[in-house]
């Protein structure tokens, strides 16, 4: 990966953005796309688009959220103790003693607690915690010395940070799916630096937002853009780590290629251009089977306005919604080139109508 690519990924994943407080992150999409963006958009919503040929009628969507899982602050308590409610899908088995930064006047450290296992009583430590029995500590004495820095609704995340492990392997707390918002961005960058758009096809590549919580983001800019077509990225999950089934979920290993989707959720005709593209221009990827509606933003575009040709692509991430998401930096690099590929076979005059193919 080029070092100014890699830095971009570096910052948008360690950026803190949990859904409804993408502002940071939107700003680093902002700076990254402006070199290479014929437009650039944020609408009120938070949603932004890079734009490539923003005057074209026909349109195609690029769709990856900047939005992360986190934690909201709903009570103080006389101790200065932060008690909060989760942002997105979070396993409660995972959070007891993460360290956390509470973003409130200032950046301010603090540790997930609960009551240490030798306190809790028998049956307590045979069930499962639940997010009510935990609290945010930041060393604070008082509920006044707490709400000197930090007021209802300040958001927290987890502290951890982009990191690489053996080869091509990496970490971090935001893959999912900072990494899509890294992808749409790359995209871009290659459709204008190496050509082959139709110059009468727009691109908009879209970092959205609130995706964690309802696709929200995809859904608005969908309506506002209006697009023939769009690809949706996102993290999917790995199979090729102990304890899963390939014969109950299929195979996707980390470090084959980016995934394609293929089912209710994708068009056929927009799956088997991407599968041409693949197949033309030697980029690895695998397919992906899911029989209806997905839980990524391409749920959301293929039911906008009268429907849109959407397909979907992913990256095999391990251990998604922790502290600490594996994935491939080498499939990441190839996701963006899949997805520019497809760009440059799309044409004005492209059927995208689902039909038997002779």
């Amino acid at each position: 990966m080029r070092s100014e690519s890699l830095e971009f990924l570096k910052e948008i994943v360690n950026t803190p953005s949990p859904s409804g407080y993408e502002e940071y992150a939107a700003e680093v999409y902002r700076s990254y796309c402006k070199d290479f963006a014929d437009k650039i958009h944020t609408d009120v919503h938070g949603n932004v688009w890079a734009i490539l040929n923003p005057d074209a009628e026909h349109k195609i969507m690029l769709a990856g959220h900047m939005d992360e899982i986190g934690f909201i602050v709903h009570y103080i308590d006389d101790n200065g103790m932060l008690y909060f409610s989760t942002i997105g899908g979070h396993d409660s088995a995972i959070i007891v003693g993460q360290r956390v930064w509470v973003h409130g006047k200032e950046r301010v450290a603090g540790v997930i607690g609960r009551k240490a296992i030798h306190l809790l009583e028998d049956d307590e430590r045979k069930k499962k915690p639940e997010v009510k029995d935990y609290w945010i500590d930041i060393g604070a004495s008082s509920k006044a010395e707490a709400e000197s820095l930090i007021s209802l609704g300040d958001v927290a995340t987890y502290q951890w940070e982009f990191q690489m492990l053996l080869g091509d392997r990496a970490v971090a707390r935001g893959f999912d799916n900072k990494m899509g918002s890294f992808i749409v961005a790359e995209a871009l960058r290659l459709l204008k630096e190496e050509g082959g758009l139709d110059p009468n096809v727009g691109v908009y590549a879209v970092a959205t937002v609130q995706e964690e919580i309802g696709l929200r983001g995809a859904k608005t800019s969908a309506f506002g853009i209006a697009p023939q077509s769009g690809l949706a990225v996102d993290v999917n999950h790995a199979i090729d780590y102990p304890g899963l089934s390939k014969s109950r979920y299929g195979q996707l290993d980390v470090g084959k290629g980016p995934s394609v989707m293929r089912g209710a959720n994708a068009n056929p005709i927009v799956f088997k251009t991407i599968c041409e593209a693949g197949n033309e221009d030697g980029i690895p990827y695998q397919v992906d089977v899911a029989p209806g509606g997905t839980g990524t933003d391409g749920n959301a575009m293929q039911l906008n306005r009268d429907g849109m040709a959407v397909g979907i692509l992913g990256v095999a991430l391990r251990y998604m919604h922790t502290p600490c998401e594996l994935l491939s930096l080498t499939d990441v690099e190839n996701c963006a080139r899949l997805m520019a590929a497809y760009c440059k076979r799309v044409k004005p005059d492209t059927d995208f109508t689902p039909r038997v193919m002779r």
